[in-house]
C-alpha cells in the first residue's frame, strides 16, 4: 500500500496532537503511559515528537483514556490553529484566492 505525503495541514495538527499528549502525561513517563494504553513506548514517543503525524483512532482513544482526555477535547485542540503562529503557504494562498 502506497502512502500519499501529507499535507501541511496534517503534519501541524499531528505536532499539535503531540504537543497535547506531552502537556497531559506531565511528569508521568512514557514507559508507564504506554503501558497503561496498551501500545509500545516507542509509538508514543513518535506520535508527540510529531514523527506520526496520523496515527490510528484506536491507538489515540487508549492514550486520551489514559490520560483522561476526552476525544471531542483532542479533536477540538488539535483543529486550532496555534495562536501566534503563522500559517503556512498554502493558508496564505487561500486567503489571498478569497481576497480576488
Amino acid at each position: 500500500m502506497v502512502r500519499l505525503p501529507l499535507t501541511p495541514e496534517e503534519v501541524e495538527r499531528g505536532q499539535r496532537l503531540g504537543a497535547l499528549l506531552r502537556r497531559a502525561r506531565g511528569e508521568r513517563s512514557i514507559l508507564d503511559t504506554a503501558l497503561d494504553a496498551r501500545v509500545s513506548p516507542e509509538t508514543l514517543r513518535k506520535i508527540e515528537s510529531g514523527r506520526v503525524a496520523t496515527p490510528a483512532f484506536p491507538t489515540i482513544a487508549a492514550i486520551a483514556d489514559v490520560l483522561g482526555l476526552s476525544l471531542d477535547a483532542v479533536w477540538a485542540e488539535i483543529n486550532q490553529p496555534e495562536r501566534g503562529v503563522e500559517p503556512t503557504d498554502s493558508g496564505h494562498k487561500a486567503r489571498d484566492q478569497l481576497a480576488s
